[in-house]
């Protein structure tokens, strides 16, 4: 923390903190559509009053979750691709399927807030757009280097991508530059399947059928890149 901070400055942030750290227990136990600002206040030995000063409502208290842990995901991402040689995309691409697993395995109840079913009555704002594509633009780098290098071979072949998804494909594109409508749609395939991987995993439809789930992680991860085109 800046030492350039007044001491009012720090025991306000120390406070946001906790309210923070306290609320992310609370998704634990109530789930984000049972958190309560006066439930948190209560825990924390605050009259409910004073915690509105940090949070007007519950939503901002969601809305700063939020971005905390599409941060904490993102760094996550961020760290473990930097750790791989450029060159090896498809070592990339492993890493970040890892990441996110892990990440996600250590922080279930997060997990749920970012992924799970929609808070009801709960609209997030633009503010959470930075955070929440912090993965995404890690992963799009990660393919746009390899279309860019010659590096993809995806087995074929392959079904036509439909005409109506041209004016998708250019929203996507923007963090693919010069990237064809093909490879948008095989990313799109592999990013989703992974979150899809995951979200079984974590909400329980892998109970009871699938034990040792480390390894069979990795190896549709490997599926999924093979599908994608990058080399094994």
């Amino acid at each position: 923390m800046s030492s350039s901070l007044t001491a009012r400055e720090r025991v306000r942030a120390e406070l946001t903190r906790e309210i923070a750290d306290v609320a992310r227990g609370q998704l634990a136990v109530h789930g984000a559509s049972g958190l309560s600002l006066r439930a948190v206040a209560r825990e924390m030995g605050m009259a409910s009053s004073a915690i509105y000063r940090y949070f007007p409502s519950r939503d901002d208290l969601l809305t700063a979750l939020i971005i905390d842990g599409y941060d904490a995901v993102g760094e996550a991402v961020e760290n473990a691709e930097a750790a791989v040689p450029r060159e090896d995309h498809a070592g990339r691409w492993m890493a970040v399927c890892h990441a996110v697993r892990d990440w996600a395995l250590a922080h279930p109840h997060e997990y749920a807030l970012l992924y799970g079913s929609p808070v009801p009555g709960y609209r997030a704002p633009q503010d959470t757009v930075p955070a929440a594509v912090r993965d995404t633009v890690v992963y799009s780098r990660i393919v746009s280097d390899a279309h860019h290098a010659g590096a993809l071979n995806p087995p074929g072949p392959h079904p036509p991508v439909p005409p109506s998804f041209r004016d998708d494909a250019t929203r996507v594109r923007e963090l693919m530059p010069d990237v064809p409508d093909d490879v948008i749609v095989r990313s799109l395939i592999a990013w989703t399947g992974l979150f899809g991987w995951i979200s079984f995993e974590l909400f329980g439809q892998f109970d009871n059928v699938i034990l040792d789930r480390a390894p069979i992680f990795d190896h549709a991860m490997r599926h999924q890149a093979r599908a994608l085109g990058l080399p094994a």
